[in-house]
């Protein structure tokens, strides 16, 4: 584990792919429920099928992320085997739709995944995967006549790609998302209408059991996310989290911004579960800056629906 954390963190230094407005940037807390949108490769590392839907309401950015993604399954042919037995292919398959108003511009996307699932070892549990997400987005930007800048609406293609490592316990990916960067010239002032650029991401974390009987899970983890430009605060560039699963529960925190208190919950019932997120800014009131709250529901739509299965329920 710790090779690949050093090896992970060394390749970052080195990779400077792109500052600026990632896209979707909001909502904030799909990078820790459904990290697929940022690395297609993640796409099918799940043995189930769910759709899940975020919104976002903060400040005058409105958001929301539809998204939903599996792993192709296959006959199977063993005559003793389980009557509810799955045997999966290594294609995996997903999906995505998001709107964001920042301001004076609106995004709309939509894309469609593909990812390739390589096993690694004989006993099934470590593999090694592909993906590929292509997407067009349609933007439309409302102008400001303050300064002199036209109403337009633009529609272009954009594509991402990752790699993602997965065992029972250590989880590692690395992704570029809007590789096409900036489809247009800026203006005198180096203002871009379409807010989409290239972004590098890195994803590691590690499943640590406290409790089998208990089922109570502790899950580190962290995001590294970079762009053409170091920030002048390289902990902008770090996002840790840390969850902690209990059955049918999870409640943890994600440091998406080191000036604001975070906290995120999620509740798994057997068909479908529900979650928030909050980020609230650090020794301020409330009611002088705008706290950051998301919604999140998610519909499992497979076979697998028992509390009962640790290694499928999450």
């Amino acid at each position: 584990m710790a090779k690949k954390s050093i090896f992970i963190l060394i390749f970052s230094s080195f990779c400077i792919l792109a500052a600026g407005q990632q896209t979707p940037l909001y909502p904030v807390s799909y990078r820790i429920i459904t990290p697929f949108v940022f690395n297609p490769a993640i796409a099918g590392s799940k043995d189930f099928f769910s759709i899940d839907l975020i919104s976002n309401k903060f400040g005058n950015s409105n958001s929301q992320v539809l998204n939903g993604n599996a792993r192709l399954k296959r006959a199977n042919h063993n005559y003793f085997s389980a009557p509810n037995a799955t045997e999966y292919a290594k294609i995996a398959v997903g999906g995505l739709v998001f709107n964001e108003l920042n301001g004076l511009s609106r995004n709309i996307g939509i894309g469609g995944t593909g990812a390739y699932h390589f096993q690694l070892k004989k006993d099934g549990l470590s593999y090694l995967s592909v993906g590929v997400t292509g997407k067009a987005i349609y933007n439309k930007y409302s102008g400001d006549p303050d300064l002199g800048r036209a109403a337009k609406s633009t529609l272009f293609p954009d594509f991402d790609a990752g790699l993602y490592y997965y065992n029972t316990n250590l989880f590692a990916g690395l992704s570029a998302t809007n590789i096409l960067g900036h489809l247009e010239d800026p203006d005198s002032t180096g203002f871009y209408s379409i807010q989409a650029s290239r972004q590098l991401f890195f994803l590691i974390g590690y499943k640590i059991v406290l409790s089998k009987s208990l089922n109570i899970l502790l899950e580190p983890s962290i995001i590294i996310n970079t762009g053409d430009s170091i920030p002048s605060k390289k902990t902008d560039m770090i996002k840790p989290s840390l969850k902690l699963y209990a059955g049918d529960f999870c409640v943890g925190t994600y440091f998406n911004d080191f000036s604001k208190l975070s906290f995120f919950a999620q509740y798994k019932y057997p068909a479908f579960y529900v979650a928030t997120y909050f980020e609230v800014p650090k020794g301020s009131p409330f009611y002088k800056n705008p706290f950051l709250a998301e919604f999140a529901l998610g519909l499992n739509i497979s076979a697998i629906k028992s509390r009962s299965s640790i290694h499928n329920h999450w």
